[in-house]
């Protein structure tokens, strides 16, 4: 008996001593990471998102604004987490959707290199929305049964809403969730993540994300063991993005945005186009418009595979690329104000007379006016609304050979180049949108890199041919050119020169560079940074910031050399090329001013081009549009152009601008942040 109560006495000090150690370990070793545990099971961190600014435009009217709608999410860390992976879960929430369980796993699956869409860009972290338009009936089944649906979360959200539908898409830009490699790229947004936000990806909403993101909040809620919400611990509210008032003007963008669908439709091969209406004395935009378009919608929730491939695709034109800025196109005679600016740099008298024969030598090659057609002696003046060609060849070819011709000298003036760089080509503008092109302007130093870049390529090829070009006559042609590219490629040639002062050639300009040239031209020859953007407004409707739109050069002519080439330009719509595009227009009224341009281009039908400006006498407003296989300007471009100044002055139809003048004022607030009617 007393052996059995020792063992027994030892039996309970061993246990004892086994609590004290479990106890001392649960309690002090253990204890922070449990109180931590604890904690974590009767609250819960939600991250409250910050309502993003809106844009609107010169007067207020909203060109993106938000809209709410109900958004299921998933918390995709706690629910690979699960025992079985969430299958259950995604198995029920198919059941309240509507959707196939496979869809919704793929929508929440990582994007990756071998991972087909749809599937989630965004971050790890952050919530993923399977579906923004579940009805109040599916959110109460998820929001009630908490206890069948973990990680699932049914909330009230704003997203993106577009009134002008497919008007301006390129412009404004597009949301989509914030990706790992986007946290690292962008400091400034890594510091203000939620963790449920979305970011701008191209256009205004990239560019002024910052602002219009604004700041998220926190809230800390007190749950049962089954996740039921009791009541709010703490919480910091959120801060609204602030409001992005631009230039743009609703009305002049609708009209601007019809003007070119028609021009599309009425040339059988166009396949692209482009319109910019700037203020003519300040450069800032007015519309912006680039075709084909889509409507930026799609991105709301998720862009489908197919939809995806469809905004990149060749086929259906690239609607993602917004020709305005990122469209490069050789300009053709609407570049001619820069040639006559170069003729006067160079020496050439302002009231000279110069022969404008059907044909000039450049070189060793006969170089053609319009139709070979001779216009005898002109004046400057008359060769810009005629529009002849052989003036511009023969002057630029005289200076390519007082620069040394094919063996130039140490130090050659390029006076033709480095004058277009003074009128704003061949860089990009400054405009405030993501992305944009420089254009082109051919010199001997681009001949030189480029032929380092291609000379392999070309040496393969005049060994080699183009096999898998089916036109004889071209693939002959291809396999010509590539011959002489690889010997001597990195030379200017004479023809260069000639083709350079039309236009032609390697020149590629877009349509912004040409519109805001033509401004400073019209005005009082600085050349300025274009904006989109006009002010930055809190919810309240107090003015945060303006922003300015910065001079950034000046147009190396003489007032009285920019007045004679603006009265020049003043009579091509009434006696020059556009004179049948312009034909019944009301000139008395609204006196037009501008330049055709049609720009050939290799396998294609030609650029058509129409940069203008109204009034003549006072200017007001710089018109461009572009359409890519449009044919002739006078037949394309100009009457797109007649049809957006018919719109702004309200020539056939209601005007679209007050007193034929740009909206100068920024539009007024009330103290809960609407705007006064104007």
């Amino acid at each position: 008996m007393r052996t059995r109560l020792l063992v027994v006495q030892v039996l309970v000090l061993v246990l004892l001593a086994a609590l004290a150690v479990r106890l001392w370990q649960v309690q002090v070793v253990r204890g922070p990471e449990f109180v931590n545990r604890a904690t974590e099971t009767r609250t819960r961190t939600v991250i409250v998102p910050a309502v993003r600014g809106q844009i609107l435009d010169s007067s207020g009217r909203p060109l993106v604004r938000n809209k709410s709608r109900l958004v299921v999410s998933v918390d995709r860390n706690r629910l690979v987490r699960m025992r079985d992976s969430g299958v259950k879960v995604l198995g029920k929430l198919s059941e309240v959707l509507s959707r196939p369980v496979s869809q919704l796993q793929r929508r929440i699956t990582p994007c990756g290199p071998d991972v087909p869409k749809p599937c989630w860009t965004g971050s790890p972290y952050q919530p993923v929305p399977l579906d923004e338009k579940v009805d109040t009936r599916e959110a109460l089944q998820i929001l009630e049964q908490q206890e069948k649906f973990p990680a699932v979360s049914a909330e009230i959200q704003a997203i993106r809403e577009y009134p002008l539908g497919e008007a301006g898409a390129q412009m404004f830009g597009y949301l989509s969730p914030v990706t790992e490699a986007e946290l690292e790229k962008r400091v400034g947004l890594k510091a203000t993540f939620s963790g449920v936000d979305l970011a701008g990806r191209d256009g205004l909403e990239y560019f002024y994300d910052e602002e219009l993101r604004g700041k998220a909040g926190i809230r800390r809620v007190q749950v049962d063991r089954m996740g039921k919400p009791l009541g709010v611990e703490k919480e910091v509210p959120s801060v609204a993005g602030h409001h992005l008032v631009t230039s743009i003007d609703a009305r002049i963008q609708a009209v601007t945005e019809r003007a070119l669908q028609k021009a599309m439709k009425s040339a059988p091969a166009a396949d692209g186009g482009a319109a910019v209406v700037l203020d003519a004395r300040t450069s800032r935009v007015l519309a912006m418009s680039s075709a084909p378009g889509y409507n930026p919608s799609v991105w709301a929730g998720g862009i489908s595979a197919r939809t995806y491939r469809h905004l990149l695709s060749e086929k259906s034109g690239k609607p993602l690329t917004s020709r305005a800025i990122n469209g490069q196109f050789a300009p053709g005679s609407t570049f001619k104000v820069s040639s006559v600016a170069s003729m006067l740099r160079a020496g050439y008298p302002l009231d000279g007379q110069y022969s404008c024969p059907g044909s000039v030598m450049i070189g060793d090659r006969a170089f053609n006016g319009f139709r070979g057609i001779p216009l005898g002696t002109l004046t400057l003046h008359t060769a810009l609304v005629k529009s002849c060609d052989t003036i511009f060849y023969k002057a630029a070819y005289d200076q390519y050979l007082k620069d040394g011709g094919r063996t130039p000298k140490k130090h050659v003036a390029e006076v033709f180049a480095n004058t277009a760089r003074k009128f704003g080509f061949g860089a990009p503008t400054g405009v405030d949108l993501p992305g944009e092109s420089h254009g082109r302007i051919p010199d001997r130093r681009w001949k030189k890199e480029t032929w380092a870049l291609t000379s392999g390529e070309n040496c393969k090829r005049a060994q080699t041919g183009y096999p898998e070009v089916k036109d004889g006559a071209r693939a002959a042609f291809l396999k010509r050119l590539a011959h002489e590219n690889c010997a001597e490629g990195f030379i200017l040639r004479p023809g260069d020169s000639a083709n350079f002062s039309i236009g032609q050639g390697d020149v590629l300009v877009t349509p912004l560079q040409l519109a805001r040239a033509y401004a400073a031209l019209v005005t009082d020859g600085k050349v300025r940074s274009p904006r989109i953007g006009w002010a930055m407004v809190r919810p309240d409707g107090k003015v945060v910031k303006t922003i300015p739109v910065p001079v950034v050069g000046r147009l190396p002519v003489t007032e009285k050399e920019r007045r004679y080439i603006k009265n020049a330009l003043s009579q091509v719509p009434s006696d020059g090329t556009a004179a049948g595009a312009f034909a019944g227009f009301p000139m008395d009224q609204v006196a037009i001013g501008g330049k055709t341009g049609t720009a050939e281009v290799w396998g294609k039908q030609d650029t058509s081009w129409f940069a203008s400006f109204a009034p003549t006498r006072n200017p007001r407003f710089v018109v461009v549009v572009m359409v890519s296989q449009g044919g002739f300007g006078a037949e394309t471009a100009a009457p797109a152009a007649r049809e957006i100044y018919e719109g702004i002055f309200g020539i056939k139809r209601p005007a679209a601008v007050r007193d034929g003048k740009p909206v100068s004022e920024l539009p007024t607030f009330r103290p809960d942040g609407t705007v006064v009617p104007g």
